[in-house]
């Protein structure tokens, strides 16, 4: 649905996107991600049309954005950061101007602003100067704008920046809705918007790509393995039969309390810290478990702890001299 090759964008000398290619696919939600001044806003510009690729293509549902711009606009919306609404004019006025520059036919344009606003659900301010609306419903109203024309892909350049909670909840839930019509590519650097609503990530440092997967994925890809083990430990064994293993105790809480937490009835919870980075740590984790029965531990549950998406991006976004190879 979106096809990027050998994108490209500089200002002079400096190269703000450099040899970007990833492909979405249709009817998912996939977060590009990156530090701030990583390229995710001079991205989406090339991909909705407002800004000229230096090298490299775009295809929107299949359309190049250079060689056929008036297809490939007509296919998608556009949500900017910050919407440029005509703050003078009421809702259903504005989204009417809009629609009419859309191409929508006239005898069209109400039930498409009927639809728009129920979909963005910003239809009980339609009647509203949009001066009088909030940022919350601001945002809204421009969501309404990009999906005016059923639009098959959707572009949101930071759709919850200066929203207050509840804002950002609704605006997460509106988002999740939308992806059952439409293919959506929603840009931001708070990675909870991501692991709430996406199933991809394409993420960006210094205009490069640096990976491009599912979040399941993403989080796998962080060097060595930990896993939670729960277990009655009076003795403090754990820790003394993981380390010959090459696992370490990354820390240890007790779960069950009592006036002794080393008493027999204690239970207490360990995450475990794998230093293989070989790809073999379901062979170290049945190593680890036969050991520990062995020693006579007294397991209760053992089971891997995924990585949190926060510790892969910060891994991902390291400067370039830092990151592992």
């Amino acid at each position: 649905m979106i096809e990027v090759r050998g994108l490209s964008k500089s200002f002079g000398s400096v190269v703000a996107v450099r040899d970007l290619s990833f492909r979405i696919k249709e009817r998912t939600i996939t977060g590009l991600l990156g530090p701030n001044g990583a390229g995710k806003t001079t991205t989406l510009r090339m991909l909705a049309g407002v800004l000229g690729p230096s090298a490299g293509t775009i295809a929107i549902a299949g359309h190049d954005i250079v060689e056929s711009p008036i297809e490939a606009r007509a296919s998608l919306g556009y949500l900017a950061e910050t919407s440029p609404l005509y703050t003078e004019m009421r809702v259903a006025d504005y989204l009417h101007y809009r629609a009419a520059l859309k191409g929508v036919a006239r005898k069209q344009c109400r039930r498409a602003v009927d639809e728009a606003t129920a979909d963005a659900r910003c239809t009980e301010v339609r009647d509203a100067p949009i001066s009088h609306l909030s940022r919350g419903y601001r945002q809204r109203v421009g969501l309404a704008d990009a999906l005016l024309a059923r639009p098959q892909v959707l572009l949101l350049d930071e759709p919850t920046a200066g929203l207050d909670p509840n804002q950002i909840r609704d605006v997460r839930t509106l988002v999740t809705q939308l992806a059952q019509k439409h293919t959506i590519l929603l840009s931001t650097h708070v990675l909870a918007e991501v692991e709430s609503s996406c199933t991809e990530a394409v993420v960006i440092h210094r205009g490069e790509l640096v990976a491009h997967d599912t979040i399941e994925r993403l989080r796998e890809r962080r060097h060595g393995t930990n896993v939670i083990l729960k277990a009655r430990d009076p003795n403090h064994q754990v820790a003394e039969i993981c380390r010959p293993l090459g696992w370490q105790v990354h820390s240890e809480t007790v779960l069950s309390l009592g006036d002794d937490p080393r008493s027999e009835g204690a239970i207490l919870q360990y995450e475990l810290c794998s230093e293989s980075r070989d790809g073999s740590s379901g062979m170290h984790i049945e190593s680890l478990v036969a050991r520990l029965v062995k020693g006579e531990i007294g397991l209760r549950e053992v089971y891997p702890s995924q990585a949190s998406l926060e510790a892969v991006f910060s891994e991902l976004t390291k400067p370039s001299e830092a990151r592992p190879a």
